[in-house]
């Protein structure tokens, strides 16, 4: 059996598990709720009486995991979104099993895909760009084994491997318009995680795009984070320093993107009559509250569907390797809906159908 479970007794004998299985991970897989929680409560801690335990090794069962890129499973955005994804599985019945580890440290990649793929595990999926390596070469390691790889792209197909990729630069650049035609000072803001993530990239090449798709001379301050992936979507009080030194420069739309770093930018938007913010991944009028004041719409990236799909497939023996290109659009405008004109809202359908059909470019990547 593999379900480390956190009660005293257990603790030592858990230890020297991990100890076996190479560099030590920083978090023993959680066991999962048994229905996904609502989007604004973090994932369920393990109950403090273990359930009957799963035997993952046995065909009968079929065992989800989930290894998460340096970051935290409930940072309201780019994790919690896969891990809900891995939750839904379990909850239509696809998944018997569903646990998440929670990487702290970069160098433990392998040893965290290893911890699942060593108990048996049937599919896992990994979380984040920074991942791509470890997943391909842990696939090899472990060929029996389905890999849903999140915003990894497949540049060589690889049989157990799906890359679950978006195109971030379209719903960028829907955030961009939206943006521009609701500022009213002419200066925009994008609150940004590090630069050493393509799809950060992309959201903010998009962004600019449909900002001066709508104004040319649209003034867009826009701030990655200056450290490295250990801290660059963990660090909300940069996120909203950063937004306070741009509304002070005439910014009155606030684009978070980078996990707990663009929450922050988010919540202090919040904090500033006539501001509005824009968040990211998923509709962060969900998981993200504290913002209700700013939060016009959001970026989203559809990764819950995403995973969850690819988690079928691989159930039903009908896995694709290669690219799975999940769908990307803005959130519900929610409160907003009577602010946002009709004008504004036709603009926005229209521009949606443009980048649908190829008729408009957001000009990244060629």
């Amino acid at each position: 059996m593999k379900k480390l479970y956190f009660v005293l007794a257990a603790l030592l004998v858990a230890s020297m598990v991990l100890t076996a299985c190479g560099p030590a991970a920083t978090e023993a897989p959680v066991p999962a709720a048994t229905e996904a929680p609502e989007a604004t409560e973090a994932p369920t801690e393990a109950p403090t009486e273990a359930p009957m335990e799963i035997d993952c090794t046995s065909p009968d069962y079929f065992c989800v995991g989930l290894v998460t890129d340096v970051g935290e499973v409930d940072d309201k955005s780019f994790n919690q979104s896969a891990w809900e994804g891995v939750l839904a599985a379990q909850d239509s019945g696809i998944a018997d099993e569903v646990q998440y580890i929670e990487t702290k440290d970069a160098k433990d990649y392998a040893a965290n895909i290893q911890l699942f793929a060593e108990q048996g595990y049937d599919a896992i999926v990994t979380v984040g760009y920074a991942m791509g390596q470890a997943t391909a070469e842990e696939a090899a390691n472990y060929p029996e084994i389905y890999f849903i790889a999140v915003d990894q792209f497949q540049a060589e197909t690889i049989d157990n491997v799906s890359g679950v990729i978006f195109n971030e630069d379209h719903s960028g650049f829907l955030a961009g318009a939206l943006a521009a035609q609701l500022s009213e000072s002419g200066t925009i803001a994008a609150v940004l995680g590090t630069d050493l993530v393509p799809p950060v990239v992309a959201f903010k090449e998009g962004y600019e795009a449909g900002a001066k798709y709508i104004n040319p001379d649209i003034n867009l301050i826009a701030t990655y984070h200056p450290g490295g992936l250990d801290v660059a979507f963990t660090d909300p009080e940069w996120g909203a320093t950063t937004t306070k030194q741009a509304i002070d420069q005439g910014a009155d739309v606030v684009f978070g993107a980078g996990g707990k770093t663009g929450n922050g930018a988010l919540i202090e938007a919040a904090g500033n009559e006539g501001v509005y913010c824009i968040g990211v991944d998923s509709d962060q009028w969900l998981s993200v509250p504290e913002a209700h004041p700013c939060l016009v719409s959001s970026a989203m990236k559809l990764i819950t569907p995403a995973v969850s799909q690819k988690i079928n497939e691989a159930n039903d023996g009908a896995f694709v390797p290669g690219n799975h290109i999940g769908a990307a659009a803005l959130a519900p405008y929610h409160d907003f809906d009577s602010v946002i004109s009709d004008e504004i809202k036709a603009k926005i359908e229209e521009i949606a159908e443009g980048l649908k059909d190829g008729s408009i470019k957001t000009g990244y990547g060629g």
